[in-house]
């Protein structure tokens, strides 16, 4: 994985799902009128289920995307890797770093890798700090997920990707790379 980052990270992919996204009331950290603090709202019926992101980052270029889908498996994984697929001329050979997931393995996604000139890197068990994707995961959840209420997956899926057009935008923002480098200190302490 090291080795294809510093050789060709034009070529380089990492992917990764962040989930299950639920629709429930999120404590988090805001301003509020002195003796009037926010309270949060009860949720006891939850009808909507749950959602998973998966995300995209192309390591070259520093650009994160990614698709809202209802559930895990190969199938929205497999609809993911060929919107990595995409960004890149087929002729050339492109390297998505993912975890050890079953659904990353299955024998399809193999297949359409081989097919495609995709070669899929794998992190070693217990080694999340090996995908570069995992502190930009956490900046989602500082930037969108924390002190939230949303009323549908519709609007969490809507400010999701309003945040990744900011974050492509501003990557540089102050406020974006300290949140970043506090999530990469704590993948870098679980190693």
């Amino acid at each position: 994985i090291e080795e294809v980052m510093e050789s060709c990270p034009d070529r380089v992919f990492a992917f990764d799902e962040l989930g299950p996204l639920n629709l429930v009331p999120t404590p988090g950290v805001c301003w509020a009128e002195r003796k009037r603090p926010q309270r949060l709202p009860a949720n006891y019926h939850k009808f909507s289920g749950v959602r998973q992101f998966f995300a995209c980052y192309h390591v070259g270029q520093d650009q994160l995307w990614g698709r809202m889908e209802k559930k895990k498996g190969r199938r929205p994984t497999l609809r993911a890797l060929k919107s990595i697929r995409a960004r890149v001329p087929k002729r050339k050979r492109i390297y998505v770093i993912l975890d050890n997931l079953n659904h990353h393995k299955g024998k399809d996604i193999r297949r359409w890798a081989e097919d495609k000139n995709v070669e899929l890197l794998f992190t070693p068990t217990y080694a999340s700090w090996a995908n570069p994707i995992e502190c930009h995961l956490g900046a989602i959840r500082h930037f969108v997920l924390k002190n939230c209420n949303y009323p549908s997956h519709r609007d969490l899926a809507a400010r999701l990707h309003a945040y990744l057009r900011w974050r492509n935008a501003n990557r540089r923002d102050p406020k974006l790379l300290r949140v970043m480098g506090a999530e990469q200190r704590k993948i870098r302490a679980e190693k």
